[in-house]
């Protein structure tokens, strides 16, 4: 499969997976069990609980696979499996999703060393950024976790939270216009 676009490689394990080839369903597995379980984090707030989401996720996908549609995107597919998991498991448990600093460490991007100064500046930042994300409500915090922190496109948040993609957009600008007055003081202070 070396040399093949990652999508045509995608729509092969799906295919060959479709018709009962546990090895290709693996491979899908170990390519999104990572973001599977950020985004069903995202949701529930709890590692122990996103990763049950997830497994199960994957399990219900397994099953479901005869009713995806050949050709469409498995990954927006499966991420709104994830999302439907973790919805119903953080209903059932009844707690308020918050988003915890390490979630925010752990998606932090490589490169050059801060000088000490910086780092402390940007880990206060990001600290802040968290505690302002968790005021703007579930709806708008899903929608900003989904697109900003796990970086996926409009098409996939809308899919993996089960809304229109208007409503994505909707709710990441007024979320954004809150965060942004919010981290104002931080800013300047």
């Amino acid at each position: 499969m070396v040399g093949r676009p990652l999508d045509e490689i995608e729509d092969t394990l799906v295919e060959r997976a479709r018709r009962g080839d546990a090895d290709a369903y693996e491979d899908l597995v170990r390519r999104y069990t990572e973001m599977a379980f950020r985004a069903a984090y995202v949701v529930t707030g709890s590692a122990p609980d996103a990763e049950e989401a997830a497994q199960d996720a994957f399990v219900k996908a397994f099953r479901a696979l005869h009713r995806f549609r050949a050709g469409a995107p498995f990954r927006p597919w499966l991420l709104r499996i994830v999302g439907n998991e973790a919805r119903n498991r953080r209903r059932a448990a009844g707690r308020r999703t918050a988003l915890e600093l390490r979630l925010a460490e752990g998606l932090s991007a490589g490169g050059a060393a801060p000088s000490p100064e910086a780092a402390a500046e940007a880990a206060e930042e990001r600290r802040a950024l968290l505690r302002a994300l968790v005021t703007v409500g579930d709806d708008h915090r899903q929608v900003v976790s989904c697109r900003y922190l796990l970086q996926l496109s409009v098409e996939e948040t809308a899919a993996a939270l089960g809304i229109p993609e208007g409503t994505v957009k909707s709710r990441l600008a007024r979320a954004l216009a809150h965060l942004r007055e919010l981290m104002e003081p931080v800013r300047h202070g």
